[in-house]
């Protein structure tokens, strides 16, 4: 039986999960993008995530109010064999930054510039559907003038029937950015049934290896974030019995902060050899200690704290 889930931990901000969630899943997001993604790319060369680099290309990236982190600077290979840079930029969450074109063509052409590649940009808006969403920058100075088309993707450019209908994991991502903006027009409750039903449409694929679906789920549970103990542990119920036990998501969950609690412990320890073993098997037999209290069965315990089965009987 999987363990409560704990619903006070320090949530990661949005930029941070989109990006890790972009860059994760970053060849299905070329596919959910481009239909014919196969065709253009050579995802056998794999690609190169060169997004540190834009620190220094573009130094002003931050903005008034928050800051560009979501945006990702990658190197792929088309199949004919040459390479490509794909800027991503990512609006998060409603910005409707009037010089955001603008901005799009300037770090077009000074990445252009520093890697002298051709660079596609790719722009995703994650606000609300009045967020504004251009898709072009133009200028026209005299007989100068410039024209700057690009990709732009809304999140409410597909219906949520419709993202749940793809076989693509990025689908569920922006489904899931969809019902994140729902956080406080819904109630916990209803808000735990859409995120489980976007869970749902993901297991029930089976398709994904064990390591990306736990990836989701954590960006899941992060993207939309509920307090309440009891909703969450339904939630980690729904996981363990559409995977037959294979992912439970309290015994994960208990394993982090035992790693966390003994990162910690390991701080305070350091220099100190005396009573550091004892130190660390004192932690683990707390921890199991509270699972215990939880009615886990000792196996579950045991494969959660490192403990041997007899010694979480003992306790």
């Amino acid at each position: 039986m999987p363990s409560t889930t704990s619903g006070k931990a320090p949530r990661r901000k949005n930029d941070e999960l989109l990006k890790g969630a972009f860059e994760e899943n970053f060849v299905d997001l070329l596919r959910f993008l481009y239909p014919d993604a196969d065709d253009l790319f050579d995802f056998s060369k794999g690609f190169q995530m060169l997004d540190k680099e834009l620190h220094t290309i573009v130094p002003d990236r931050e903005r008034k109010g928050g800051s560009r982190e979501a945006d990702l600077l990658v190197k792929v290979w088309l199949k004919d064999g040459s390479p490509q840079l794909i800027l991503l930029n990512v609006e998060v969450e409603g910005g409707n930054d009037p010089q955001f074109a603008y901005r799009a063509w300037q770090y077009n052409y000074r990445i252009t510039d520093r890697y002298e590649l051709p660079v596609a940009t790719i722009v995703v808006y994650t606000g609300d559907k009045s967020q504004a969403r251009p898709s072009e920058y133009c200028r026209k100075v005299l007989d100068t003038s410039i024209q700057f088309s690009y990709r732009s993707y809304h999140i409410f450019d597909h219906s949520q029937e419709q993202l749940l209908g793809m076989d693509n994991i990025f689908a569920l991502i922006v489904a899931a950015c969809q019902k994140a903006l729902l956080e406080k027009k819904l109630s916990e409750e209803a808000l735990g049934e859409e995120r489980s039903m976007i869970a749902r449409a993901l297991l029930l694929h089976q398709k994904y290896d064990k390591d990306r679906i736990l990836s989701f789920l954590e960006f899941l549970k992060n993207i939309i974030f509920i307090g309440n103990t009891e909703i969450n542990r339904k939630f980690d119920t729904l996981i363990y019995q559409i995977t037959g036990g294979i992912i439970d998501m309290g015994i994960i969950e208990t394993v982090k902060l035992q790693e966390r609690r003994q990162g910690h412990l390991e701080g305070r320890l350091e220099g100190r050899q005396e009573g550091h073993l004892e130190g660390r098997n004192q932690e683990k037999r707390s921890i199991a200690i509270e699972l215990k209290k939880l009615g886990l069965p000792a196996n579950s315990i045991s494969k959660a704290t490192g403990l041997s089965p007899e010694e979480v009987e003992q306790l």
